[in-house]
């Protein structure tokens, strides 16, 4: 029930949200800021996965997990970033169109990785990552219910704007649900992985979070666009990591697998991590303001 009919429905609320409000014009964009849209796309889909890489060899996580933790790093971000991004005053348009942008090409990169990983970190034991099967399965659960944002968005505005708060408060408590299930009912896998995984998860945060500034810095962009990128490059979807480790998990599927253990319990640490960054990028953008 949880795997079959929830996560997806739960999956597609999440994505319909970011759909909402969500033009054409958002995807264009990008051309009003090659540069910063350039450094955070490097940023998720090169940097994310290698650091990602690095930090899973380096804390020597078990098989499954290890590939739960790389599905996790090939996630773009979600709505949770163009939030964060409201929060600490950063360049929204940006963060929009970073999401949105990722999203869609992870339709695309994300099969040809997992299947790459799956069969690096588990070997023989490795499933049969159906390729096209995935991408098809995660171009419904995620690019059609965001079509479907947009399509109501150009059909009817008015009524998006009165919905379009509910609905991502509506996400936000299914994101919650859905990690204390996945958390529920891995609760052993959990408690024996957590004392590596748990600081594994944080230090990747971290240090990506790092990297979008040192990178936004390097490139020469402002304090809002170097806070976009490090929330862009910093913050993954978990609800489509949850997602993707079900969707490779071997034989039965009734409850949810170890492989979506670290994305599960990302959901608890990601915001350990972030809320102080965006406390301190906050206090930047006053300093700035006032400067």
């Amino acid at each position: 029930m949880i795997v079959n009919v929830i996560l997806p429905i739960i999956l597609g609320v999440i994505m319909f949200s970011l759909g909402l409000g969500l033009r054409g014009k958002d995807f264009s964009q990008v051309l009003q800021f090659p540069k910063a849209f350039g450094t955070g796309l490097v940023n998720q889909l090169v940097l994310l996965p290698l650091i990602g890489f690095g930090i899973t060899l380096a804390f020597q996580l078990k098989a499954e997990i290890a590939v739960g933790m790389m599905i996790l790093t090939f996630c773009p971000g979600g709505v949770t970033t163009n939030v964060l991004t409201r929060l600490v005053k950063g360049n929204v348009p940006l963060s929009i169109s970073l999401t949105a942008i990722t999203s869609l090409l992870s339709i695309l990169t994300v099969p040809f990785l997992v299947a790459l990983v799956t069969k690096h970190f588990m070997g023989a034991d490795a499933p049969d990552v159906n390729i096209a099967k995935l991408g098809i399965q995660m171009f419904l659960i995620t690019a059609v219910p965001v079509f479907l944002g947009m399509l109501l968005t150009r059909a009817a505005p008015g009524l998006v704007e009165k919905i379009s708060g509910p609905f991502s408060k509506i996400g936000l408590v299914l994101f919650v649900l859905i990690v204390l299930a996945a958390l529920a009912k891995n609760w052993e896998v959990v408690w024996t992985n957590l004392p590596t995984l748990g600081p594994a998860l944080i230090v990747l945060n971290v240090v990506l979070l790092i990297v979008g500034i040192l990178t936004s810095k390097a490139v020469r962009l402002g304090p809002r666009d170097a806070s976009t990128i490090a929330i862009e490059s910093g913050i993954q979807n978990g609800t489509l990591g949850i997602a993707v480790g079900t969707l490779i998990a071997v034989g039965s599927v009734e409850n949810l697998p170890p492989t979506t253990v670290p994305a599960a319990v990302y959901g608890i640490t990601m915001y350990l991590v972030s809320m102080p960054f965006i406390f301190w990028r906050r206090k930047i953008g006053a300093q700035n303001e006032t400067a």
